[in-house]
């Protein structure tokens, strides 16, 4: 339901001869992504919600961590989108979902952050493909940090650090982009 209402919205805007298609996929992947559903939650106070929510016997470090998560709180998002569905129509909620949404969209069409992909095709043009390695996990389950090498024919030209394993690797990516860019 998200991806299909953002990309109602984005369609009809953005002309698919000027963007191409692969341009337009990247933007609606873009405002839909989980770093994108997590602001979404964080604006309309979902963290808050879920911890007043948790029973008292789970409160804690625990509930903290799961209200922080980015890949819970896109999960959330997306379960009270389909709600709204359910209770609502398509037309209601693609345009509550849109207005959501509207400061993502509108970055997405501005600046790329997806950088594996902006590094691997300015790797692939010359020839060169990047792979992603964990150099170290650290913390509990719910509460982990990876650190991840971005490496080229075995040569390190980047490292990142996140709450998960994507999230890491596009910081890598970012840090490659910017030693490549020197």
């Amino acid at each position: 339901m998200l991806g299909l209402a953002i990309t109602t919205h984005l369609f009809p805007l953005l002309d698919a001869n000027t963007y191409g298609a692969g341009r337009l996929t990247k933007i609606r992947a873009q405002a839909v992504s989980g770093r994108s559903c997590r602001a979404v939650a964080e604006r309309l106070g979902i963290p808050e919600q879920l911890r007043a929510a948790a029973p008292d016997e789970f409160a804690g470090p625990a509930t903290e961590a799961l209200a922080q998560t980015e890949r819970v709180l896109a999960s959330v998002v997306e379960a009270v989108i389909g709600a709204c569905y359910l209770a609502h129509d398509f037309g209601r909620t693609s345009e509550a979902v849109v207005e959501a949404f509207a400061a993502e969209i509108e970055q997405a069409t501005r600046e790329r952050l997806d950088f594996k992909s902006e590094l691997q095709e300015r790797l692939a043009r010359d020839g060169a493909t990047v792979s992603y390695e964990v150099a170290s996990e650290e913390g509990p389950p719910h509460d982990r940090l990876f650190m991840i090498r971005a490496t080229i024919d075995g040569d390190e030209i980047g490292t990142g650090s996140g709450r998960s394993k994507k999230e890491a690797e596009q910081a890598a990516a970012e840090r490659a982009l910017e030693k490549l860019r020197k």
